[in-house]
């Protein structure tokens, strides 16, 4: 019997992890909507859960243009 698939959804601890930085950094992030999440709640307390596809697309994507290389002489 093989392995399951790994999650798309992540909890807010994975994804930190994931993205490198503190949970609380990316609880906040979700809050402000700089970061694609999803809010859970009927549980009393606001849960977070984030799909990796679209941390990944947010990764994929960038503000900055393409850096220009100067010719150099």
């Amino acid at each position: 019997m093989s392995a399951s698939p790994q999650s798309e959804w992540l909890t807010a601890a994975e994804a930190a992890a994931y993205l490198k930085v503190k949970p609380r950094t990316l609880v906040r992030w979700a809050r402000c909507r700089s970061v694609p999440a999803h809010r859970l709640s009927g549980t009393g307390r606001i849960t977070w859960r984030f799909l990796r596809s679209e941390l990944e697309a947010m990764l994929g994507t960038s503000s900055v243009g393409p850096a220009v290389r100067e010719a150099t002489a």
